[in-house]
């Protein structure tokens, strides 16, 4: 079984992640995304504008979602985190 993000993500505050929710097993989990994950792995430049992070969460969707799956199955949580190292792999 695959997550889906939806497609109401937000940029926080102070720009260092997007903030989105995706749902796996029919249970919606409180997710976020570092910039710095969106920019090293997922092709945003750095310092990108809002718009250009929120694109590269969308252009990622596969693998984004992918990972939001794989954590949530590994550590059932109501949020899951996700920053470069997630992505090593």
């Amino acid at each position: 079984m695959t997550s889906k993000i939806s497609i109401h993500a937000t940029i926080a505050a102070d720009r260092a992640s997007v903030s989105f929710v995706a749902f796996s097993r029919e249970q919606a989990i409180q997710c976020n995304i570092t910039r710095k994950a969106l920019e090293q792995c997922f092709w945003a430049p750095t310092g990108a504008s809002d718009e250009r992070l929120l694109k590269a969460l969308s252009d990622g969707y596969e693998r984004i979602s992918a990972r939001v799956h794989r954590k949530f199955l590994a550590h059932p949580s109501s949020s899951v985190h996700l920053d470069v190292v997630d992505f090593a792999s």
